[in-house]
């Protein structure tokens, strides 16, 4: 089991750290190399994805991601930011399905922004295309505008595509993830508006037809966002574009009391995959030993089912992270009265406790 880690910026180490800690107390056998990427390799080598980086990542079985970025490098050119590594990782390898999951832990309902009622027992899947849409497409880019009421002016545009097989393959990964769950699919779009989600809306549709026992519910995203918030419940699994997925999977997060608590995987047609907490490199943080490592340890869970093949290795990690929340440990952003308040380490030091 080849691991490439890729610690990035920011909090990026620091919880990279403790998941690899975690990693190495299940007793398996991983080969793991670690290699700068983000801001951090630009330092290092003046780009934010060095060809040795990406060669490392190719040649690994799943690569565990910190996180990029840092408000020091906003301005450099856009093609040098550490946010292009990501983006070039994404692209590169092909990783075009994202799963994060909002799951809201008995122990943190009181920690979500809604009522307890309302997140009890919330497990939502959110299956995000992650290769296409309006962050990829071209054209992109500035001129001056050709036509419109401000002919002439400067403007600047991008734009959203998909094609057919785009759809079609995220739609089956959504369907076959629903088949594993409670069977029901909520396919988000903004048909009403747009042509190219119109365009998703009869492929997503067309793909059902294959998979007659799961529900398809098609709904628009301003209706999405607002149901998540009104009855989150309601939903089983969601799909949808790279940038409605980007805004609903950070809503979703906040309903399970902090985005410190969601993993994310992004794989490719060979389950190669790239394991990431949902949250960013919080460089106002970076340092203090106070950021939430177990985004990043349950993220190594979902590496161990989804790309090596070790199911069981996957649950001990998940219960022990339910051990530890149950013995009141928590980090800054979901703790409370009556919990205790402990640092970066010491989280992932009591996960480890709890493996054994």
């Amino acid at each position: 089991m080849n691991i490439a880690i890729l610690p990035g910026d920011g909090i990026g180490p620091e919880i990279v750290a403790e998941a690899v800690k975690v990693l190495k107390a299940l007793g398996l056998r991983f080969e793991m190399e670690t290699a700068p990427v983000g801001g951090a390799a630009y330092e290092a080598a003046g780009h934010p994805l060095p060809e040795s980086t990406l060669r490392l990542a190719r040649a690994a079985d799943a690569i565990l991601f910190g996180a990029v970025g840092d408000w020091k490098y906003d301005k450099l050119e856009r093609a040098l930011r550490p946010e292009q590594a990501i983006l070039g990782l994404r692209k590169a390898l092909g990783l075009f399905a994202n799963f994060r999951p909002a799951i809201c832990y008995e122990q943190l309902t009181h920690a979500s922004s809604l009522k307890p009622e309302l997140v009890a027992g919330l497990d939502i899947l959110i299956v995000r295309e992650l290769t296409g849409d309006i962050y990829f497409g071209q054209p992109r880019g500035r001129r001056s505008a050709p036509d419109g009421a401000f002919a002439g002016s400067e403007e600047a545009f991008d734009t959203m595509r998909y094609t057919r097989p785009e759809i079609e393959r995220i739609a089956r990964v959504a369907f076959d993830a629903a088949r594993q769950r409670h069977k029901r699919v909520t396919s988000v779009d903004k048909a009403n508006v747009l042509e190219t989600f119109q365009f998703w809306k009869d492929v997503v549709s067309d793909v059902h037809k294959d998979y007659p026992d799961v529900q398809l519910e098609h709904m628009y995203v301003d209706n999405a966002a607002m149901q998540l918030v009104k009855e989150p419940k309601k939903f089983d699994v969601i799909v949808t574009g790279n940038m409605f997925g980007d805004i609903l999977s950070d809503e979703a997060s906040m309903l399970t009391g902090s985005i410190g608590m969601l993993p994310s995987a992004s794989l490719n047609e060979k389950k190669q995959g790239l394991y990431e907490p949902s949250h960013g490199s919080a460089p106002d943080i970076a340092g203090k030993g106070v950021a939430n490592p177990l985004a990043t340890i349950l993220s190594a869970a979902m590496m161990l089912r989804f790309s090596l093949n070790q199911p069981e290795a996957a649950d001990r990690i998940e219960a022990a992270v339910k051990t530890v929340l149950a013995q009141g440990l928590r980090t800054p952003d979901i703790h409370s009265e009556g919990t205790t308040r402990v640092g970066t380490t010491q989280m992932g030091d009591a996960v480890v406790n709890a493996l054994r």
